[in-house]
């Protein structure tokens, strides 16, 4: 698309662009006229810019209006017209040292620390992406809350946490848990969780003397819990309230309510973050340009991170409006991906 267009329409779209992230409002002809210092009248340069209209790059949110660039347009801006700002000698540093900070942490740990690192670096909301691992388990537990309920507690040999609701017997007491607990966690630590959940239902099978009924039934409903339900992976996300920020209108607050409810039950992001592993470098992706949250009115910047023998292991990356400044936040992801890269290699 860009090569569509001639010098003219992309000084225009850019401006056009430039004053969106900026200010968030439509913009004239005669501001872009008077930014553009060629000798060009409003009237030639609203020509231009509905031309640019025509091809779905800005739009008028109202008549009377000036003109605002569509999700398309913003793409168009981003793969042909943008400049990206190099990051500063005390930008690298902060990084730097945020990040050497959770060095030696657990992988839970860097990766909620990362993401709420790049929340506040950005003014947007962080995410850090996970796979499943085949870890080994290193304990597991289960918590009464009360009757009926339970919570099942895992941890793996690399440090990741996972958490369950369990429906237990109601007659299930702490003291039956705590059995459980033991025997699971005398038989399937330095196992990953199939042979953990192989070798408990195989073991109950051949001989059912060695726990009471309740307690049995506790340790297959808990191995049942945690046994991975999908190919997914963990998905850190701090900083939500940041695209709240500069909510104006209802229909604003409809998108990120939606976007919310994406983020909430994480199926959407982890297929996008996901879909980001198989690919190289930084990755863009704006609004209803991306049909995983076409609703959202919103843009994600995301990088994948390494292992030290080059492959990728996840990935990061910070969720915005459409108008975030992809210039400054691009550098800032691309960044912070290369040092969690070395922190985890």
């Amino acid at each position: 698309m860009i090569r569509e267009l001639n010098e003219r329409a992309r000084r225009i779209l850019k401006l056009v662009v430039d004053a969106y992230v900026e200010t968030g409002e439509p913009v004239g002809s005669m501001a872009i006229s008077q930014k553009l210092g060629m000798k060009l009248s409003p009237a030639t340069i609203r020509s231009a810019m509905a031309e640019l209209e025509d091809l779905g790059l800005l739009y008028s949110p109202h008549t009377s209006a000036g003109r605002l660039p569509t999700d398309s347009g913003m793409t168009v801006f981003v793969d042909g017209l943008l400049e990206i700002d190099a990051l500063s000698p005390d930008e690298r540093r902060a990084i730097d040292e945020k990040m050497a900070a959770v060095r030696g942490n657990s992988i839970t740990d860097i990766m909620e620390q990362t993401s709420a690192f790049l929340s506040g670096l950005s003014s947007c909301a962080g995410l850090v992406f996970a796979p499943k691992t085949e870890d080994s388990v290193k304990q597991v537990e289960f918590v009464h809350l009360g009757p009926g309920r339970a919570l099942a507690v895992l941890v793996t040999s690399s440090g990741v946490v996972e958490n369950r609701l369990l429906d237990v017997p109601p007659g299930v007491t702490a003291t039956a848990l705590a059995r459980a607990s033991n025997y699971l966690n005398s038989r399937i630590t330095e196992k990953t969780l199939p042979q953990a959940a192989d070798f408990v239902t195989a073991e109950l099978a051949r001989d059912k003397t060695q726990l009471d009924a309740l307690t049995a039934k506790v340790v297959a409903s808990g191995i049942a819990s945690l046994a991975p339900k999908d190919a997914g992976g963990h998905l850190f996300v701090k900083g939500q309230a940041n695209l709240l920020e500069d909510v104006t209108a209802l229909e604003d607050l409809e998108r990120i309510r939606l976007l919310f409810e994406a983020l909430e039950t994480k199926e959407t992001m982890l297929k996008l973050l996901q879909a980001t592993t198989a690919a190289d470098g930084v990755k863009i992706f704006i609004g209803a340009e991306n049909k995983l949250f076409s609703h959202s009115g919103c843009s994600l910047i995301v990088a994948p991170y390494k292992t030290q023998d080059s492959r990728i292991a996840g990935a990061i990356g910070v969720i915005g409006p459409t108008r975030l400044n992809y210039g400054r936040v691009i550098p800032v992801v691309n960044y912070t991906s290369q040092i969690i890269s070395r922190i985890i290699g």
